[in-house]
């Protein structure tokens, strides 16, 4: 009874976050793309590079919580590298929870755009065919991270 409890509370915690991101968020971003070419007021742009669910799980929080603030003004980036690859395979290699996988993917229903780096994909022998639809390959993750800094987003990473 003791496990039971913190799994439905972190469930919990998951679908209330999931009901906040649907219920703040008055219409889907309008952009997905590396470089835009209408400007939200607001870009950001998150580091996701280890495969840690609880770590993960702050990254989409926060990244939900944006979009729920600035609906279709913000434009949203989560550069996808290293161990975090995992999150975009549609058969990861490391453990990913399940509802980690469907709160990125509900995500990316709302315009958060999630930017995987082929560079960290050939080390790990994946193609476009291992990742998950809502995923963009760009050549190289921290370059991608550097492109859009020059464009005016700003970096955020833990």
């Amino acid at each position: 009874m003791n496990t039971f409890l913190p799994e439905a509370r972190r469930l919990f915690k998951w679908l209330i976050a999931g009901v906040c991101v649907l219920a703040g968020a008055q219409a889907s971003a309008h952009h997905t793309d590396t470089h835009f070419e209408d400007k939200s007021e607001h870009q950001v742009v998150y580091q996701l590079n280890k495969a840690d669910p609880e770590y993960m799980a702050h990254i989409l929080f926060s990244a939900g919580e944006m979009i729920r603030k600035y609906a279709d003004n913000v434009e949203v980036v989560i550069a996808v590298f290293g161990p975090g690859i995992h999150l975009l395979g549609k058969q990861p290699q490391r453990p990913i929870p399940q509802e980690i996988q469907e709160r990125a993917a509900s995500l990316s229903a709302y315009g958060v755009a999630f930017h995987a780096c082929a560079n960290t994909m050939k080390s790990v022998n994946w193609t476009e065919k291992d990742l998950l639809d809502y995923a963009k390959i760009v050549p190289i993750g921290v370059d991608d991270i550097m492109q859009l800094q020059e464009k005016g987003f700003s970096y955020i990473s833990w």
